[in-house]
């Protein structure tokens, strides 16, 4: 039986040629802390992780190495920067589309005085950015927004948000964990103060390893959210206040960074097009196709204009968790079913709380694997 990957939307697999082979690398040659010892192997590891800060600043055209923080993940970068910026009496604007990553640190900030405004999307996932403005308020702080959402891939304008926030002197905070290595980011064109980014999905890094980019003016705005060892200013008992150190106390992930070291080499060398016109192609002929299937519903939209190559289907004379199963059981297909994580986005879209059946592609999967999956979901409707 076959074995097909569509799951991409919670991780990336394969991952990038020259991934398992960077992180091999770190582990058997090099293996030692960064900015801690005064030896070559020491030094060969902190110049690969400032190189992976460079490659993320050429990704997403910012200029400022030193202002790339390294995470565990996007839902600790999220964290970092929601609790840091936020405090009592602050207001928080964020769209009905987001993450539980977004959305539980806010839900848990309203304990300690912090009230938010979720601005409504259409029931395609589609954000109206002038709707934003009739819920600014004097005491708004931020607009917190992921780029695409996770459930049915369509992209938000937030170009038009970036431009609002700055016009209004209002932090923006973008979560790209569905759009970097899909989409260009441009961080200047977005407007954004603050980006926040995953290593493991579109990045076709290794899990464990995220961040954020930001802005001088938030860096210093931000509180701290873990203080400890930096191997800089050890005589302080304070944590350093310059960048990177700030945001990076402790043992990092050095072997994750290798990796999306690794993968960002790749990515920039086939180039985003590249990668997301495949993924398109894939998509399209995988919509082509379940058009023509009886009794499923394609969840948000239906054509490939300002969406991931990522697509929720409903089957609602069966149960969706079935179907899922039997795709994985019967076929060797596996896929992602329920809530995504993102019970807000559900309820946008009308599939709360049944949730829908996620194909979420790579620019790895062939044509032939959705060809297969195509005629194995049409057995399952048989």
């Amino acid at each position: 039986m076959p074995r097909v990957y569509l799951d991409n939307g919670a991780t990336s697999f394969p991952k990038a040629p020259g991934v398992s082979e960077s992180i091999g690398d770190y582990l058997t040659n090099i293996g030692c802390n960064i900015n801690r010892g005064a030896y070559d192997s020491s030094f060969m590891a902190e110049n690969i992780v400032y190189e992976t800060r460079e490659l993320l600043c050429e990704l997403f055209n910012y200029n400022k190495p030193e202002n790339v923080v390294f995470t565990k993940n996007i839902t600790e970068s999220l964290n970092v920067l929601i609790k840091g910026l936020c405090k009592k009496g602050d207001h928080v604007i964020v769209s009905s589309m987001e993450h539980n990553a977004v959305m539980r640190p806010i839900n848990y900030l309203k304990n300690f005085g912090i009230e938010y405004t979720k601005v409504n999307c259409n029931e395609k996932g589609e954000l109206d950015p002038r709707n934003i403005i009739e819920y600014i308020k004097e005491n708004t702080k931020a607009v917190i927004m992921t780029h695409a959402s996770n459930v049915c891939g369509t992209i938000l304008r937030l170009e038009e948000v970036g431009s609002i926030c700055s016009e209004k002197g209002i932090v923006f905070i973008v979560d790209t964990a569905q759009t970097a290595g899909f989409c260009k980011i441009d961080y200047e064109i977005l407007k954004a103060d603050a980006i926040a980014f995953t290593g493991h999905k579109g990045l076709l890094g290794p899990q464990g390893i995220g961040g954020f980019i930001i802005n001088d003016k938030l860096a210093r705005e931000i509180d701290t959210f873990i203080e400890g060892g930096t191997g800089s200013l050890s005589e302080h008992e304070l944590q350093p206040e310059y960048m990177p150190d700030k945001f990076e106390a402790g043992t990092m992930n050095i072997p994750g960074i290798f990796g999306l070291n690794a993968a960002l080499k790749y990515i920039l060398e086939k180039g985003i097009d590249f990668i997301r016109e495949k993924e398109l192609y894939l998509l399209e002929n995988f919509l082509n196709e379940i058009y023509d299937i009886q009794d499923i519903e394609i969840i948000g939209k239906k054509t490939l204009e300002e969406r991931t190559a990522l697509i929720s289907l409903d089957f609602p004379s069966k149960d969706n968790a079935e179907i899922s199963y039997r795709l994985y059981k019967e076929f060797g297909i596996m896929t992602r079913c329920g809530m995504h994580c993102a019970p807000s986005a559900h309820k946008t879209l009308k599939t709360f709380p049944r949730g829908t059946v996620r194909f979420s592609f790579s620019h790895f999967n062939s044509i032939e694997e959705i060809n297969y999956t195509l005629n194995s979901i049409k057995k399952c409707m048989e």
